[in-house]
């Protein structure tokens, strides 16, 4: 893992692409950025300082948002938990700032930065209420399988800045990835499942215009919620 003594270089899980960053989002960057946005350090973040409210909050993360609007309308509809938000890629960090002002988001902060880094060195053990990891980068080919992601040591991972009773929600639309997620979850004995299997969607999780659009053309998605014991 990063941060570890002598480990050996990790297998980035995904590739920087040179997204086009519209005026709006340069905007958002620019003038909501310093507000909203954390600075990666190798410290542990105080989360209570960097939500600035006078009672905590449960405290969610969501790795690799992506464009950002599941997130915000999922921060909207839920304004007493707070929403840490880590991913890559500038188009998608200046396009949920774009949100954040529009819709005056006041809980919810973003990390630019690999997730991985984040989890080992900013959040202490058991700092979440809940994880999100919502149709991370499949991966397909059969010999790109090992940058997946979803890990046996990123779930332990994962799991430790988990609090008793907090959960894990995972969403792929590809199949052969959510069996591996399954597998791998069931694997980790800091993790419950809530279902059988595969869970119902919750309603938490708000419907992108991607996954709308994967439905309509007849594609399944599958959702996992795995609670810390």
């Amino acid at each position: 893992m990063a941060g570890e003594a002598g480990a050996h270089p990790r297998i980035r899980s995904y590739v920087l692409r040179a997204g086009r960053v519209g005026s709006g989002q340069a905007r958002a960057l620019a003038e909501i950025g310093p507000r909203f946005m954390l600075p990666y350090r190798a410290d542990v973040l105080d989360l209570d300082a960097a939500f600035g409210r006078a009672h905590p909050a449960p405290r969610i993360l969501e790795i690799g948002f992506g464009m950002g609007e599941g997130l915000a309308e999922t921060a909207a509809a839920h304004p007493d938990n707070d929403y840490l938000g880590v991913e890559v890629h500038t188009p998608g960090v200046g396009a949920l700032l774009k949100q954040i002002g529009e819709r005056g988001l006041e809980n919810v902060r973003v990390i630019q930065h690999d997730a991985v880094e984040v989890l080992t060195q900013m959040l202490a053990p058991a700092s979440l209420a809940g994880i999100h990891v919502f149709f991370p980068d499949p991966w397909h080919k059969k010999r790109h399988h090992k940058r997946r992601l979803i890990q046996p040591a990123l779930v332990t991972l994962l799991a430790s800045r988990l609090q008793p009773g907090g959960y894990l929600h995972l969403a792929t639309d590809w199949q052969d990835y959510a069996e591996q997620m399954l597998a791998v979850l069931s694997a980790e004995p800091l993790l419950a499942n809530t279902a059988s299997d595969y869970a119902p969607r919750p309603e938490s999780r708000p419907l992108t215009k991607f996954e709308q659009r994967g439905i309509r053309l007849g594609h399944g998605v599958w959702d996992l919620v795995f609670r810390r014991t």
